[in-house]
């Protein structure tokens, strides 16, 4: 087993390592590890000094109504089935991160705090992660009509440079992951269950060998399906994401309801919900509640990522208002929506749209790019290294050019406006 003490030790804490036997003390839940990690910090406790050092010891004057000494020494004496379970998962391919590994996505720590998942596990490109992107989701049970307006939104995601955020379960999650990779685009599986199962599967392993794909799960690699494990990861598929699509919800009831309602609650990514006819469906109750409708004509998907912009269509408000006497325009004080859609952009993102618009139709030397780019050449060679690696640019050869991979012409575009670059 090679792993690092403080991922052993974390892993033992946290983690399901198999069915727990009745009576058996279940692992730290991420709010319960919340508490104990931040004292542990407060004291000079790293955590894999509990695996070389007398516990009771170390924990003196550690008290909580349930993480108790008994339950943390119980957890700790799992090494044996912490080993056999860790080879099983290595050999499938699948890689483990904690909060304090530099590749665990930010955007869960800073959305979530303590209440991020204390492990994730995962396999293929994990710096997809913390790209960002686009959340689509829906129903397990969707309609012909919806899953194929789905399709074509991750198509259109893939060509305009934006990766796809979802469940991995069947229906509108795994058919807009699908979607985006068809297009050479790349995706963000959030699995409740059977992880090490999808990982080989033959729908998702050729995504996962090129690096066009990643797919996480906070719970055992190996769990089924269970409804209260499908609740909980829903708000890691919104955290991920810069936005969100709701294609179709039943009303006040199953995982996309809840997930939607609870994104709204807190906030972490702007909710968009795709409009359906019927007046009482979920799609329109989240609407009602605050949700914004998906435009049906829109040529850029990353406008949707503006949290506060000025939209130029009405009825896209969340709120029917009486509208306000507009304020005398100033150069100095109005803010256009583009200009607030860069800000909410990191530069990375903005190096690749640009980049995208250089090279959709022709390959341009690393000179050519430094002149269009107007960024230093040590810059340049880091953000092209990084976006090979993401699946993002094709690097060409005699003489050396870069070419954006999903360069070519769209078909049956999901937008009435195509906005290619």
């Amino acid at each position: 087993m090679d792993l690092h003490a403080q991922t052993q030790a974390v892993l033992l804490l946290t983690a399901y390592l198999s069915k727990p036997a009745k009576g058996e003390p279940g692992p730290l839940t991420p709010m319960e590890w919340g508490r104990f990690a931040r004292w542990l910090k407060e004291r000079g406790i790293a955590p894999e000094m509990l695996l070389r050092n007398d516990p009771a010891r170390l924990l003196a004057g550690w008290t909580d109504r349930t993480v108790t000494l008994q339950r943390v020494q119980a957890l700790l004496n799992r090494a044996g089935a912490l080993g056999l379970a860790v080879e099983k998962w290595q050999r499938a391919g699948l890689w483990i991160l904690i909060r304090a590994d530099a590749d665990y996505p930010n955007r869960l720590k800073k959305h979530l705090q303590a209440d991020s998942p204390p492990v994730l596990f995962g396999c293929g490109n994990r710096r997809l992660l913390d790209r960002g992107g686009i959340a689509v989701v829906g129903s397990r049970h969707a309609g012909p009509e919806d899953l194929a307006f789905t399709t074509r939104l991750g198509a259109e995601a893939a060509l305009q440079g934006l990766s796809v955020i979802s469940g991995g379960a069947r229906g509108v999650d795994e058919t807009a992951m699908l979607g985006a990779l068809a297009r050479e685009g790349t995706a963000v599986g959030v699995l409740a269950d059977s992880l090490l199962r999808a990982a080989i599967s033959a729908r998702f392993r050729p995504s996962l060998l090129n690096g066009n794909l990643a797919l996480i799960s906070p719970f055992n690699p190996e769990a089924g399906f269970e409804v209260g494990n499908a609740m909980a990861r829903n708000k890691y598929i919104y955290c991920l994401a810069d936005a969100a699509i709701v294609i179709a919800a039943d009303r006040e009831q199953g995982g996309t309801w809840s997930g939607a309602v609870e994104n709204l609650k807190h906030g972490w990514t702007p909710l968009w919900v795709k409009p359906h006819p019927d007046p009482v469906s979920g799609n329109a109750e989240l609407i009602r509640q605050g949700g914004r409708e998906l435009p049906a004509e829109s040529g850029d998907l990353t406008a949707l990522c503006v949290r506060e912009a000025t939209l130029a269509v009405d009825h896209l408000s969340p709120v029917v208002a009486k509208p306000a006497p507009p304020a005398p325009k100033s150069p100095r004080t109005s803010t256009p929506a583009a200009d607030a859609m860069l800000d909410n952009l990191d530069f990375y993102q903005l190096f690749l749209r640009r980049l995208r618009t250089l090279t959709a139709k022709m390959p341009a030397t690393d000179q050519e790019l430094l002149t269009g780019l107007d960024i230093g050449k040590p810059q340049l060679r880091d953000w092209l290294k990084r976006a090979m690696e993401e699946g993002q640019v094709t690097k060409l050869g005699k003489p050396v050019r870069y070419q954006w991979r999903s360069a070519r012409p769209a078909q049956n575009s999901f937008f009435a406006n195509d906005v290619e670059g």
